[in-house]
């Protein structure tokens, strides 16, 4: 399963013609159809020929092979159809998800949907993110080396304003009551968002966020699952951003706290082949050969290959026979980017100059 979205995971067109379909279990075969009977002749009205003929191939292969089945598997069904327009080579495979299917999906993109499935295969341990302000907010959820945004939030929160006596009192007991409603809509996203990974055993802590003091108020007050509380990791971190940036600067700050954590663990990593090749010291090796030559000596301690090209996964067993600790990137890292490109997607720390 996971070789196969690694491949769906290279599909990208130009427009939006890959198909993706997710069926639960139960829902009637002949149902599906018709919707996708239905899709087709809406997409009869897409103006420009090339995409129209994409996604009709995309609808039509998806139809030729539900047809053929009488029931959806106990688990569900998914679909992936398109046209690889580098190719010109159009390709659909259907799929029994390890795990069951809660949900009815259908979308045509620029790529295929594959976060239900990753999720699935995903054996990491789950570490979630909560970054809280007075009037915003940000849930996200680490998973390996996957950074996800689960969902931003914002209210509107009136400036406060010295107005003395009742009316200070009134105006201060408004915000206070404005401030309390947004906590409790965000304690039940956080809730409807988390408590099944905890439920699956998956989600191993949360870090808990934000600037000033509407962390600690929104920690002691009762606005998360009390199982969700328990595992909230001290002690809770400032910091003054949302969104992805913001849960980026949460793990480097959180540090010890997610020790062993597979992002923290990389990224510790790439830090430290930054700071050697600033310093121009020497304890950096890249390019194939000298790598090969600095592992027959037994000289590199860490090496950082990126995923996806036989020959490095191959200079990959290799370190390790040596014993060396090798660290696999792919494209859910920002600077897996930067290992590629820069250093042909293999670059090591040296435990001795040679």
């Amino acid at each position: 399963m996971k070789s196969l979205i690694k491949e769906l995971k290279k599909w990208h067109s130009p427009a939006t013609t890959l198909l993706s379909l997710y069926i639960p279990p139960g829902r009637p075969v002949a149902d599906v159809i018709n919707n996708l009977r239905q899709e087709l002749s809406i997409s009869q009205n897409i103006k420009l020929k090339r995409t129209r003929d994409a996604v009709e191939s995309a609808i039509s292969g998806a139809i030729d092979r539900l047809v053929q089945i009488s029931k959806v598997p106990q688990t569900g069904l998914a679909l992936f159809c398109g046209e690889n327009f580098d190719t010109n080579t159009f390709s659909c495979f259907m799929v029994i998800p390890p795990e069951k299917v809660t949900i009815y999906f259908y979308r045509t993109d620029k790529e295929y949907h594959l976060e239900f499935l990753e999720s699935m295969v995903d054996d990491s341990d789950y570490f979630a993110v909560i970054i809280i302000e007075n009037d915003e907010a940000t849930i996200g959820l680490v998973k390996g080396l996957r950074v996800e945004v689960l969902e931003e939030m914002d209210t509107f929160l009136p400036r406060k304003h010295k107005m003395g006596g009742q009316s200070q009192r009134r105006m201060d007991r408004i915000h206070e009551e404005l401030i309390h409603d947004f906590f409790k809509s965000v304690g039940e996203r956080v809730n409807s968002y988390l408590l099944p990974y905890l439920e699956e055993g998956r989600l191993k802590g949360i870090l808990l966020a934000g600037p000033g003091f509407a962390k600690n108020y929104f920690f002691e007050g009762d606005y998360m699952d009390y199982r969700l509380k328990k595992i909230v990791m001290q002690p809770l971190i400032d910091v003054g951003y949302q969104g992805e940036g913001g849960i980026r600067e949460v793990l480097v700050k959180a540090g010890d706290m997610l020790k062993g954590q597979k992002y923290i663990e990389v990224t510790k990593v790439l830090e430290e082949i930054k700071y050697h090749l600033a310093k121009g010291d020497s304890n950096v090796v890249y390019g194939i050969e000298e790598i090969k030559k600095a592992l027959d000596m037994g000289a590199i301690e860490k090496l950082v290959i990126y995923e996806g090209n036989k020959e490095l996964e191959k200079l990959g067993d290799e370190a390790k026979k040596k014993g060396a600790t090798v660290f696999y990137v792919n494209d859910e890292l920002p600077e897996a980017d930067w290992v590629q490109q820069t250093f042909q997607g293999a670059i090591g720390l040296l435990r001795f100059k040679y």
